[in-house]
């Protein structure tokens, strides 16, 4: 019999005056899998989670979480959901031990103050004042309190903000520990490493709606190409000479610089055909596509392009 779903987000709605959010959003979420959204600023990320947490009424549609109306049982919901959310605001002059310890006192089993600190790299700092910490400090600080009351579903918006090199794999591998213990988790993030990382699933939103949903290597698969060589050709390349090869699915030539797109021994086949055709081709570069170019190539935008906030 399978297993009930941890996160069920049904036709979601959300309209804030003229600008539409979210639009129909419709999400499944297994228990134990850690399930990405990915999309541009404004794509309405924040707003999804901000409902599937009951923090804020859909238009339209419902949520349930581990089975509770993310609206009408929300305070059995807050015993087992754990949220981090981007620019949380807390209590200036409390310290980092304050804040974990007054946390603490909302949950019936706490994770003890001292190992949940510990847990996110403020040791050395549990003594300082909110106000004094850094952004990324601030980050952790903010993670810690999402997984003080040991949540059975967490949501994580933008996870790594803010943080260093190391601190950021350390919190990597802090959220592998957790999925491996059995805990759900809904990451929001523009990061791709850290989606292709750590991501079963992910949904890609683009103005409100969800575009493409799979695994990171699914949706490479369904972008339409694995790989990209990349050359730039001294002399003409022959009509058609690339087109047929086996594995290319795309050949597309801006000048002298050609890219072929397409999957099995690319490089080869590729290398192999300018040769027979005596072409001379410099400044070759194989790579290999990525969620990236998956999402380039589904929603027609990069990710870092920046459209009107509709959060």
């Amino acid at each position: 019999m399978p297993s009930t779903p941890a996160v069920e987000a049904e036709r979601l709605h959300k309209r804030y005056g003229p600008k539409v959010a979210v639009e129909d959003v419709s999400l499944t979420i297994d228990a134990g899998e850690i399930f990405g959204i990915l999309g541009r600023n404004g794509a309405g990320k924040t707003t999804t989670v901000e409902l599937i947490a009951g923090l804020r009424r859909p238009d339209r549609g419902a949520v349930r979480v581990l089975g509770l109306d993310a609206r009408r049982d929300r305070a059995r919901l807050r015993q087992v959901l754990g949220v981090q959310l981007q620019d949380a605001t807390l209590h200036a002059a409390l310290t980092v031990s304050e804040l974990v310890r007054l946390y603490a006192t909302f949950y019936r089993d706490p994770v003890p103050a001292g190992e949940l600190i510990e847990s996110v790299g403020l040791t050395a700092s549990a003594r300082n004042r909110f106000e004094s910490l850094s952004g990324g400090q601030q980050q952790r600080l903010s993670i810690a309190l999402a997984l003080v009351g040991r949540p059975r579903v967490v949501i994580l918006d933008e996870l790594t903000t803010g943080l260093d090199p190391e601190a950021r794999r350390q919190m990597w591998s802090t959220v592998e520990r957790m999925r491996d213990s059995g805990v759900t988790i809904l990451l929001v993030s523009h990061a791709m490493e850290e989606v292709e990382r750590l991501c079963d699933r992910v949904a890609l939103l683009d103005a409100g709606r969800v575009v493409a949903l799979g695994s990171p290597a699914g949706l490479v698969e369904r972008a339409g190409f694995a790989q990209r060589i990349t050359f730039h050709a001294a002399t003409p390349v022959p009509e058609g000479l690339l087109e047929g090869l086996p594995g290319v699915e795309r050949v597309r030539a801006d000048g002298g610089r050609v890219v072929v797109e397409g999957h099995g021994e690319l490089l080869q086949a590729v290398s192999v055909a300018l040769v027979r055709a005596g072409v001379v081709a410099t400044e070759t570069r194989s790579e290999r596509a990525g969620l990236e170019d998956a999402f380039v190539a589904l929603t027609g935008h990069r990710l870092g392009a920046e459209e009107e906030d509709a959060r």
